[in-house]
Parts: C-alpha cells; structure tokens; sequence
C-alpha cells in the first residue's frame, strides 16, 4: 500500500514539477495514462529518458536515485539489499517479478518500495 499522505489530489502541469519526485508523484497520482499496462518496465524507460534529458541540458538532479551511465543508480542497490539479492536485470523487472505470486499491482509495490527508499536507511530493516 502506497503512503496516501504523499498522494496530490489534483494533477499539476508539467511545467510546475521541479524534480524526478515531482515527475513521480504525478504518475502515481494517473499511473493508467503514464504507464501502458501498468509496466514498470515503461517507468523505467521514462527516467532514463529523463535523465539523459538532464545530461543533455546540463542539469544536475543531485538526489536523481535511477540510472545513470555505468549505474543501476542508488534506488537499485538500495532494492538489492532490501529484497536481499543482487540482479543484473533492473529494478523494474524484479519489482514485476516480485509480484507475480503477490496478487499486488506492480504500481503499487513500486510506490510503496519508492516510499520506503525514500524514508531512509532505517527502513531496510525488516
């Protein structure tokens, strides 16, 4: 379950987001009209657009946790140590193979992992 209290109710323009957790927030917010069949794959495509849009711009997002070139980027390897494994094949993947026996929407496991990423190393344990 996702953290209803980081939820906006009303969707903003793009021109009013500042960040990636803007950006993210709005796709949580519609997650139907952003991500064809609910595929994190999609999201994940998407941020490293993003990211390589930064790069071509010369914008640095200090606290940008997906891809960069040669990494999975910091939400990955925090991934990897909460689910307690390694993988080669990306976060999106292994959070949609995570969910396969769960019955839970991978949007939803997605925001609920973001969420704790986002709460701090405190919340690995567990």
């Amino acid at each position: 379950m996702t953290d209803a209290s980081n939820v906006r109710q009303q969707p903003r323009r793009l021109t009013e987001l500042s960040n990636v957790h803007d950006f993210l927030e709005e796709i949580r917010l519609r997650p139907g009209m952003w991500l064809r069949g609910g595929s994190l794959q999609h999201l994940d495509s998407m941020l490293i657009g993003y990211r390589a849009a930064m790069a071509v711009h010369g914008i640095d997002e200090h606290d940008f946790a997906f891809w960069a070139p040669g990494s999975q980027g910091p939400f990955a390897e925090w991934l990897w140590q909460r689910l307690g494994r390694h993988s080669a094949i990306g976060w999106a993947i292994e959070i949609e193979r995570e969910v396969q026996e769960g019955g839970v929407p991978a949007v939803e496991l997605f925001f609920s992992l973001w969420d704790e990423y986002r709460r701090g190393p405190q919340s690995t344990a567990g």
